[in-house]
């Protein structure tokens, strides 16, 4: 009787769930997932956007499609910068069918993120809700609705691949930490939202790389969630202009080349026009490639910002991103041997023509693209 008891009893345990297999699923991982898309699929839109190069004499008018989704029952809807940035004319398509114009409210070629405004004549449209890209982990299931080359309100299913990725050959002014997933996306993804397994907004698709399979990325929410409210406010994001770029000088390339090179931010280019170039900080002449890193030598090495030291790769990001329009700075250079200051107020930053992103990888909005949203969608 007592071994039928044990036996029972193990047989239960292995039968019950775990409580790592209970943490896996989380509080919605029991949700199915037709009713996941049934319940967010409502609230993404079918964007189409047109426009007309001046510049050209032949191939002037240019098209592309993307997708976006409702963060404001006023008819708010965030997508991609690229899918309607220099656009003259924006058309939504909704989810029952009806195409509306839209209103470019605001855009960040930087960021990538775009505000539209349409005018409903009936209710409110159904809102995304949106989640907290800040908990996410490696291996969280994860959906992407959009419409890949116009085949509107698709769904893929895919994992977060990894975290906080930086695009490969994108220029420091881009240097995004972007969310990395198997999802399936393709060209019109771009601007829908990645969902987690509780339907709520964790990105928004926006690139893939080209000759890759299964790459995708997305910008996380909490950082459109940051800048959205001055796309909307301001029709930009508002940001100061400092001039240079460049990378921290670290102990191996000091070793490697065995010459007096100061702690601090070596500065490669200067942006023309700005302040940097102004005050006569020089950037660098000599490339030079070690290890398959690409180094610019021969500039300035700004050492302290304000007095706060630029030695450190973890800091120096957070130290130029809490400068703002209007501050007083004064950078310690060494150059040459010597040490030399420099002060000036930073003004606010235009968009330059290295923040538009490079063409292969805009192809989450394809242009000329013969599909268009199919008309009466849901009855």
């Amino acid at each position: 009787m007592q071994e039928k008891l044990a036996a029972l009893l193990v047989l239960l345990s292995l039968l019950a769930p775990s409580p790592l297999s209970r943490a896996e699923t989380g509080p919605c991982g029991s949700k199915p997932i037709p009713e996941l898309f049934k319940e967010a699929s409502p609230a993404v839109v079918f964007i189409s956007a047109v426009g007309i190069d001046p510049f050209k004499v032949t191939d002037r008018v240019t098209s592309n499609i993307g997708s976006g989704f409702f963060i404001d029952p006023k008819g708010l809807i965030l997508t991609n910068s690229h899918v309607v940035y220099r656009r003259s004319a924006v058309s939504v398509t909704l989810d029952d069918g009806k195409t509306l114009p839209a209103k470019l409210l605001g855009a960040d070629p930087l960021l990538d993120l775009a505000v539209l405004k349409v005018a409903l004549p009936g209710a409110a449209p159904p809102v995304a809700k949106l989640g907290d890209s800040n908990r996410l982990q490696v291996g969280d299931e994860v959906f992407a609705i959009g419409n890949p080359l116009g085949l509107d309100q698709t769904l893929t299913r895919g994992i977060i691949s990894g975290l906080n990725r930086l695009l490969p050959d994108s220029p420091a002014s881009r240097m995004l930490p972007y969310l990395q997933t198997d999802a399936a996306i393709n060209p019109g993804n771009s601007g829908g939202p990645l969902l987690n397994r509780c339907g709520e907004v964790v990105g928004v698709t926006t690139a893939i790389l080209p000759d890759a399979q299964n790459l995708g990325f997305a910008i996380p929410i909490n950082l459109a969630k940051k800048v959205v409210p001055q796309l909307i406010g301001h029709g930009r994001v508002i940001r100061p202009w400092i001039g240079f770029s460049g990378r921290v000088v670290d102990r191996g390339i000091k070793e490697l080349l065995r010459i007096t090179l100061v702690d601090g931010y070596l500065v490669e280019t200067i942006e023309p026009g700005s302040p940097a170039e102004k005050e006569g900080l020089r950037g660098g002449t000599f490339p030079l490639k070690v290890a398959g890193e690409e180094y610019l030598l021969g500039g300035d090495i700004v050492t302290h910002l304000n007095d706060q030291e630029l030695s450190d790769p973890e800091k120096v990001p957070v130290i130029l991103d809490s400068l703002k329009v209007g501050d007083k700075v004064r950078l310690r250079l060494f150059r040459e041997g010597e040490t030399k200051e420099v002060e000036f107020s930073l003004p606010e930053r235009p968009i330059l023509p290295g923040d538009l992103p490079p063409e292969d990888r805009r192809t989450l909005s394809p242009a000329r693209h013969p599909l268009s949203p199919l008309p009466g969608r849901r009855p």
